[in-house]
């Protein structure tokens, strides 16, 4: 059985299908921006997957004759990775509290994402003060840094 298909314990996770991300965080369709965890380090470190197709919603305005993600789709992408990274790092709160984005500091985008594209996510804990918990992430399409930014996050 492979990692993928074996039931995830929530203090030793290293990779979530959508059923467990789900289980973790609040967002539900159309507004999840994540399909899969491919690895993580609980609390410290988190890679995730969003696979970028020509029928999500924004695409219908955001450009019809050239699709291009919405920046700000990106960083929440991002932003929702980072949550499932803060529970894995306080796993008794999960459904208890809520995680919430408190910030963004340095965002820059690098280079359009398009249909087709796919996104991996990547997040590291830089410092955790008080109920803050501050992320370096990054963002890549084939390698390539597409979006960065440092995120925080806290529970309320």
């Amino acid at each position: 059985m492979t990692n993928e298909t074996r039931p995830a314990e929530r203090s030793d996770v290293s990779a979530l299908d959508i059923v467990k991300i789900l289980e973790l965080i609040p967002h539900r369709y159309p507004f999840v921006m994540v399909d899969r965890i491919l690895e993580m380090e609980p609390g410290l470190s988190i890679v995730g997957l969003k696979n970028v197709s020509y029928n999500e919603h924004y695409f219908q305005g955001h450009f019809p004759a050239q699709p291009v993600m919405p920046g700000v789709l990106i960083l929440e992408g991002l932003a929702q990775v980072g949550c499932v990274l803060a529970y894995t790092a306080q796993p008794e709160i999960i459904g208890r509290r809520l995680a919430f984005f408190a910030g963004i500091d340095h965002a820059r985008f690098r280079k359009p994402v398009v249909p087709g594209d796919q996104l991996i996510y990547k997040l590291q804990t830089i410092k955790v003060k008080r109920a803050i918990r501050i992320m370096a992430a990054k963002a890549y399409v084939d390698d390539v840094l597409v979006a960065e930014a440092q995120l925080m996050a806290s529970f309320s």
